[in-house]
């Protein structure tokens, strides 16, 4: 990956269907692929690349959930100079892409393909070609030639380069004005969820069903949810799901104004780069803390009735 300055199949096919962030002919500061830099080719590089920040701020419009401008709101995100951004971008969803694959293909060489262990008929006088096991790879059923055996395929990237990545691809949709903040509207689906109300409520705010959208709320109403997620051109997200990809893929992004001082919070120019702990780390590690109690808790009271 270091060192490539053509782009990946995957960002081409974005930028060539669905996705405005990183075409040439979007409004957005993302340079064309032609004048793309280069990736950092070492460490002292990549930190310069994370110093040259700037604040890419943009006003969004606020819908409410009949498609009527309310107000506006500023998101004001970090992004990468124009230089760097689409370098950054593709090297954070390469990273995401390849630590998604699980790496459990595995087939079986021809020393181990069960049987075989008897030459299957005499060297000479059969008129046939000669043969000494029926495991080679020759003959179906046998072993497979460097075949894939289980690995591991995970790439680093460096947390503050990946946060980087996500609050360049937000910045942009948000300057080539793909990006809407919609009221809140749960009370619309207080009665029970309702696929078809949803929809329509998507084409009053300017979307095709029919084109991907991501929506963005720090959480969701269960009957909210319940609507949107038979829409399949549709992904909800909330910060503990948001990623590079989906945000890539999307035609439109909807926020949610708690949504936007979130994104603000975290990716905006006053954010401190010293947060270094992710809020999925930190659901992670309360989990594991609770089920050693929990495990402790089981092994003294097991103690407890053995020594009664």
């Amino acid at each position: 990956m270091p060192g490539a300055a053509v782009a990946s199949p995957l960002l081409l096919s974005l930028s060539s269907s669905s996705s405005p962030f990183l075409s040439s002919s979007s409004t957005s500061f993302l340079p064309p692929s032609s004048s793309a830099a280069p990736l950092p080719a070492s460490r002292k590089a990549a930190v310069s690349v994370l110093r040259a920040l700037r604040a890419e701020a943009a006003t969004l419009p606020v819908l409410s959930f009949t498609g009527d401008k309310v107000g506006e709101v500023t998101l004001d995100l970090k992004s990468a100079p124009p230089s760097t951004a689409r370098a950054v971008v593709h090297r954070a969803i390469i990273t995401d892409r390849q630590n998604a694959r699980r790496g459990t293909a595995s087939t079986l060489t021809r020393g181990e393909v069960r049987g075989g262990g008897r030459k299957p008929y005499q060297q000479k006088k059969t008129g046939k070609a000669r043969r000494g096991s029926q495991r080679t790879p020759l003959r179906p059923g046998g072993g497979v030639v460097f075949g894939p055996k289980p690995r591991d395929w995970s790439i680093k990237i460096n947390r503050k380069e990946k946060r980087l990545a996500i609050s360049t691809a937000l910045a942009s949709a948000a300057v080539a004005e793909d990006a809407f903040v919609v009221e809140e509207f749960d009370e619309a689906f207080a009665s029970g969820p309702k696929t078809r109300d949803f929809v329509a409520a998507l084409q009053r705010w300017g979307l095709d069903p029919k084109q991907k959208a991501m929506f963005f709320a720090t959480e969701f109403d269960d009957n909210v949810r319940l609507s949107g997620r038979n829409i399949g051109s549709l992904k909800m997200l909330t910060p503990r799901t948001l990623n590079l990809y989906d945000i890539l893929d999307a035609r439109k992004l909807f926020f949610t104004p708690a949504a936007v001082e979130y994104l603000n919070s975290r990716y905006g120019a006053s954010a401190s780069d010293d947060y270094d702990t992710d809020d999925e780390d930190d659901v992670g590690e309360e989990l594991v803390e609770q089920e050693v109690e929990e495990g402790t808790t089981e092994e003294a009271a097991q103690d407890a009735t053995e020594e009664s």
